[in-house]
């Protein structure tokens, strides 16, 4: 078994090399990625760089040129819902593209033909993280995450996306990644840590909360990893 870990920023997977020390570095396809062992299993880490087209980019490059069969995503977002805080988790449960608008010709916003306006993400990896938030004692919100290549920090703005697609939170990168896993066959889950509230405040807050946000996210993610391991060795 091989799994992708993926963020778009050093900052989001930073915590996770430090956790695991010894790697092996490749340079492919204008990037890096990371490869290492971790409790029996192989692991591939990379950061893609901001927006859809470099994290499909990575993702594919990850599935289909290092062999991954699973592809956890760990990040940062802003919020939409009123219910959700900075530090809070949040699981995308489905995702869509807030900025693809092919309206003009009748149909929805973030659909194209022979697509769908929305990606569900994998429902066992989604179950596992309940397990995970329920040892760790952290409260973990499932909901609808936006994708598009836009940094939102407008009340407006962020209020259509919200009630356009129901969206709980928004990003750069998770849309994009779903697109291609799902395209791929293979299994993918997207955490993100709330860094701001997408509205006026959102490029002050974003860097304040930043690196502890990702750091939180990343520890998410790697007992995600433990938790894969165990069910493997049980089957």
């Amino acid at each position: 078994m091989k799994i992708a870990i993926m963020g778009a920023m050093p900052e989001e997977i930073a915590p996770i090399l430090e956790k695991l020390k010894d790697y092996k570095t490749t340079n492919y396809a204008g990037n890096k990625y990371y490869e290492a062992t971790y409790n029996g299993i192989e692991l591939v880490i990379a950061y893609s760089k901001i927006g859809k087209v470099f994290s499909a980019l990575t993702a594919s490059t990850m599935i289909e040129h290092f062999g991954a069969e699973k592809l956890l995503f760990s990040g940062v977002a802003g919020a939409v819902s009123p219910k959700l805080k900075v530090g809070d988790l949040i699981v995308a449960t489905k995702l869509a593209q807030h900025d693809l608008d092919i309206t003009a010709f009748g149909h929805p916003f973030g659909f194209v033909p022979e697509g769908s306006v929305f990606v569900e993400a994998n429902k066992a990896l989604i179950e596992m993280s309940k397990q995970v938030a329920k040892e760790m004692g952290k409260s973990v919100v499932e909901g609808i995450i936006a994708t598009g290549d836009q940094f939102v920090a407008n009340e407006e703005r962020k209020n259509w996306i919200g009630s356009t697609f129901e969206a709980d939170a928004l990003e750069m990168e998770g849309g994009s990644v779903a697109v291609v896993c799902d395209a791929l066959g293979v299994d993918f889950f997207i955490l993100r840590a709330i860094s701001d509230a997408a509205d006026m405040d959102a490029s002050f807050s974003f860097d304040e909360f930043l690196e502890t946000s990702a750091i939180e996210s990343a520890e998410f993610v790697m007992k995600m990893v433990d938790k894969i391991v165990l069910s493997l060795n049980k089957n």
